[in-house]
């Protein structure tokens, strides 16, 4: 009895389909959703898809794409390539291109067939191809909905990984439904699927939907569909335990005939999944023994190459094998019905079949049978066969091809993969056209482009062990190469790797070897504040780039020398060298982001906000032109968030950071990006989650800041000013904080010292508060030892620092802020007076936003404290109103604490003052009053009372806080004008 393969309708899926209905709702409205769809082999993934795609075609753009099976090394972009078929099929070549913008030459990275022209699409790198295929779809979204459905990426290679990954991160607002399936038992531990599904798990547009096992119920409803009757209860009952409710067993079981007799239904998944295929003729399952070799899908030109058995037993073959279920076919192609029957089969092919079968499909692709050979699928083929010879070379121009593709994990798995074989391969070197420890470091540096630099560490310290005789400019690649594998991680060591590369590299050496190095040592001196050195560095290079005629390395050496002379005080001669890099690029892409980068951080590091806002943006207007907004144009468009900041443009600039580290920059700028997070949450007012950030991101910014003068300064504001806020002195007063100003390392850099120093300032005037008042342990811990002199000199040594920064253009403002936050008899920041020198800085153009509010509140508590009432009632008004504008929080909270301290309204309307009958004060506390009046000590009025000093603080403080006075002074002014002085000689009673 011959039934149907499947079920007519679809069982037990009606809930799932709805899952997937209400995102595509979600998506046809405008938001940009995607749908991992997980369950074990057999489970009905397909069909479930099928039947979803199915039912929007009418109303979307469907594109489909399936990743093949080729073992550990997966073919570059293979679903991919499948979208653009798709794609380019239903749209049309014209169209494809129009609608992917200014990087639509990437394409012919995925599709040889859309390249338009001769123009080089390398530029801009992977980069430039992840957004030229988001530009695409979006572009194609505002027409209708485009659901991206790729079947099986528990097979996909890393680099379309990255690109959906890509793809969900950007793709916002389109209206894109990217739709993904996955083999859940076949994702173990250490698979690379996993840190893509943790990835995408971060994401709040990304729903995981796990398909479960049909009941008993729908087996049975299963049963019926296909049979067209039911069965008996024990039937069903075997069938649903063998099964185990899995729709795909299910549909095997009910398929087998079974004689009257009642043959035994197979009790192994193994028998299951073989028994239709050993119910055919012999010659056919010798056919289908072919395909399994193929892979998932396999072209009928193909097929006819190596099948043996001529052209009629290959069409009767195909036949029954299709009649019975087991094959499906297309216009041009054959594959199982399942992937499971095709494993099963293949796995039971003898030794000799599977190197036979390999080897044939091997020679047909290379003969360019079934179109151009994708060389990934040539090398897995012989590798089955075991032909190490020939597997040698296909897996070098893989390797290449991979390279080609930006598709560096494979790149680095096909390197790999020919190490492995080297020692079995006569004459390696001379067929892969390099010594083996050349291949070494060319998988180490795909393996870095993959993102497992540990792995490309470890292989290039590997290379450098090795007794393999290399010549000194080799050597200097592995050195270079590791130096640079250092930086990417944070970790120390670089600088001395660079050095010893470049004494291997005498000048007058071809190439830009020397030049590189030359650039990359004066980059990393400036970074860590050597600015001597970095000039040194930049010059030679500039004289090296004249030598080869390098329009790169000389715009690069232009650019860290102009920049390292800026900072070592000529700012002149500096600002001019630095213009000079943005002409010598000559067009280089990579030269002109560098440029564009530094020049608007540079610009804003002077207090040129405004011209830093519109050379970043400037910048990222090319990378859209260019097609590269959101790869390399995303460094840029994160240097526009701290000038957005300074120009108290705070909603556009925290849009910028979160839309930013969605897209995961790299680790310096996701760095700089989290410092200008948590000080904006900070200065918005919600401290608690600012330290909750920097708890989170501590690791990261820490160990990027040993290696960065700008990160560690950075990190020392985030630490000060998070530590302030939270009354934690402890870890202001760290290493991390004000410690950096004393490590043995710290070199003058204006730029980064002078912000910090006013943090600085500020938490060395808290701790005097402190130690002035007893709540300072200088017996142990962070403060052992700290006295005022301790204090004071250290006060001297910042003060020398600005005395010698005071070049820098903001310097004044820094300055007066130090002098503020310092000022008064007792340097805690009580000075009216300084704080309105420090004021009128704050109204400069090269002031941040956030300090006119803040020098405005603290002028008002200096005021207070000076008894100047009006004075300090005016200046908090002005506070309130400009904190309100900008949205500073902090301030707001400071200026509530304040009117509620001092009686003071934050409108402006006087507050009334009690009278004598109104302020309830206790018999101790008026006699303590009176003697305040007096202009008593605690001390005194202890004597005086038979209290203890302690006591008597305490009494001192309730009554301050009950007439709001902030002195001692305006406590006995606020008593005396309420009548409380005089009401107190009056009385005769006693505490």
């Amino acid at each position: 009895m011959s039934l149907p393969t499947t079920s007519p309708t679809m069982i037990g899926r009606a809930s799932d389909l709805r899952a997937l209905q209400a995102v595509f709702d979600a998506v046809a409205a405008g938001e940009s959703r995607s749908v991992v769809l997980s369950g074990e082999a057999g489970i009905g993934k397909t069909r479930l898809l099928t039947e979803f795609t199915r039912s929007v075609r009418s109303s979307a753009l469907v594109i489909t794409g399936q990743c093949v099976d080729l073992g550990d090394v997966a073919a570059p972009y293979a679903p991919v390539l499948g979208l653009m078929k798709d794609l380019v099929a239903q749209r049309g070549r014209d169209a494809v291109l129009e609608a992917a913008g200014p990087g639509k030459a990437s394409l012919a990275t995925l599709l040889p067939t859309l390249g338009p022209d001769a123009q080089d699409h390398r530029d801009g790198g992977v980069g430039r191809l992840h957004e030229t295929v988001a530009v695409l779809l979006e572009a194609l979204s505002r027409q209708q909905p485009v659901v991206v459905a790729i079947e099986d990426v528990h097979w996909a290679d890393g680099a379309t990984l990255s690109l959906l990954a890509f793809l969900v991160r950007v793709l916002s607002d389109a209206r894109v439904m990217v739709v993904l399936t996955f083999r859940s038992e076949d994702v173990s531990r250490g698979h690379p699927l996993r840190g893509f599904l943790a990835e995408l798990d971060r994401t709040r547009r990304v729903e995981r939907h796990a398909l479960e096992r049909l009941s008993r119920s729908d087996v049975l409803r299963q049963a019926i569909a296909i049979r067209g009757s039911s069965l008996d209860t024990v039937s069903i009952d075997s069938v649903y335990a063998r099964s185990e409710g899995v729709p795909f067993f299910v549909e095997e079981l009910l398929g087998l005939e079974v004689d009257r007799d009642g043959d035994e239904l197979p009790d192994t998944l193994r028998e299951l999944l073989l028994a239709r295929y050993e119910r055919l003729a012999p010659a056919t399952q010798q056919l289908l023994r072919v395909i399994s070799a193929g892979g998932v899908c396999v072209e009928h030109t193909l097929l006819e190459r190596v099948f043996t058995g001529g052209p009629d037993a290959l069409d009767t073959g195909v036949r029954e094998a299709i009649g019975s279920n087991v094959l499906v076919a297309d216009a041009t192609t054959y594959e199982f019905r399942h992937a499971l029957v095709r494993e099963a089969i293949h796995d039971d092919l003898l030794p000799g079949e599977r190197s036979r079968f390999h080897a044939g499909f091997a020679e047909a692709l290379e003969a360019g049978v079934g179109g151009e050979p994708v060389a990934a699928a040539v090398s897995h083929h012989w590798m089955l066969a075991r032909d190490f010879g020939r597997a040698f070379p296909a897996t070098v121009r893989a390797m290449e091809q991979a390279h080609a593709a930006y598709a560096y994990s494979t790149e680095a798995q096909l390197g790999e993969r020919l190490l492995e074989i080297w020692d079995q391969v006569p004459d390696a070197a001379a067929l892969v056209g390099r010594s083996r420890s050349e291949l070494m470091r060319r998988t180490a540096s795909a393996l870095r482009n993959a993102g497992w630099t540990d792995r490309a560490i470890a292989m290039v310290d590997e290379v450098l062990a090795t007794p393999e005789e290399r010549d000194d400019l080799d050597q200097a690649k592995l050195l270079r190469d590791k130096a640079f594998y250092l930086a990417n991680l944070g970790r120390p060591g670089s600088v001395d790797l660079l050095e010893e590369a470049l004494d291997r590299v005498p000048p007058g050496t071809p190439g830009d070897l020397r030049g590189v190095l030359l650039t990359s040592l004066g980059a990393r001196h400036m970074i860590i504040g050597r600015l001597e050195r970095a000039i040194e560095y930049a010059d030679e290079a500039a004289r090296e780039a004249v030598r080869t005629g390098s329009a790169r390395n000389a715009s690069v050496a232009a650019n860290i020398g102009g920049i390292a002379r800026i900072h070592h005080g000529e700012l002149e001669s500096g600002s001019r060298m630095l213009a000079t890099a943005e002409t010598l690029a000559d067009g280089d892409g990579s030269a002109l982001l560098r440029y564009r980068v530094n020049a608007s951080d540079m610009a804003n590091l002077l207090g040129s906000y405004e011209e830093a806002l519109a050379s970043a943006l400037e910048g990222v207007a090319r990378a859209k032109e260019l097609g590269v907004e959101r790869s390399s144009g995303l460094i840029l468009s994160s240097n526009a968030v701290d000038p957005l900041v300074a120009l108290g443009r705070w909603d556009e600039a925290e849009e910028r950071v979160h839309r930013a580290l969605a897209l995961q920059p790299p680790l310096a700028f996701s760095v700089y990006l989290r410092q200008s997070l948590i000080l904006l949450t900070l200065w918005r007012g919600d401290a608690e989650s600012a330290a909750t950030l920097y708890r989170r991101w501590r690791k990261g910014m820490l160990s990027l800041s040993g290696l960065e003068v700008q990160t560690r300064f950075g990190v020392a504001r985030v630490v000060m000013q998070v530590g302030l806020a939270a009354g934690d002195l402890a870890g202001a007063w760290s290493p991390a904080g004000v410690g950096v100003f004393d490590a043995p390392d710290h070199r003058p850099m204006p730029a980064y010292d002078l912000p910090a120093l006013a943090d600085a300032a500020r938490v060395l005037a808290r701790i005097r508060v402190s130690l002035a008042t007893g709540t300072l342990d200088v017996a142990s811990g962070p403060f052992a030892g700290v006295d005022d002199d301790r204090l004071r000199q250290q006060e001297e040594r910042w003060r020398a620092l600005l005395a010698e920064e005071r070049f820098w253009p903001t310097a004044p403002l820094w300055g007066a802020l130090v002098d503020a936050e310092l000022g008064g008899p007792d340097g805690t920041g009580n000075d009216a007076s300084a704080w309105e020198a420090a004021r009128a800085m704050a109204e400069h153009p090269f002031a941040p936003a956030a300090l006119a509010p803040y020098t405005a509140l603290r002028l008002a508590e200096a005021r207070v404290a000076a008894g100047d009432r009006p004075g300090a009632q005016d200046t908090l008004v002005v506070a309130v109103a400009e904190a309100t504008t900008l949205g500073a929080g902090l301030v707001l909270d400071g200026a509530r604490a304040l009117a509620e301290r001092a009686s003071l309204n934050l409108d402006g309307r006087p507050r009334a003052r009690g009278t004598s009958g109104s302020i309830e004060l206790t018999a101790r506390e008026r006699q303590v009053l009176q003697l305040i009046a007096e202009g008593l000590s605690n001390r005194q009025i202890g004597e005086r009372l038979f209290i203890s000093a302690k006591t008597a603080s305490v009494h001192v403080s309730a009554i301050l806080r009950k007439l709001g006075a902030a002195t001692r002074t305006e406590a006995a002014m606020v008593a005396g004008a309420s009548g409380l002085l005089a009401a107190n000689a009056g009385r005769t009673d006693r505490p």
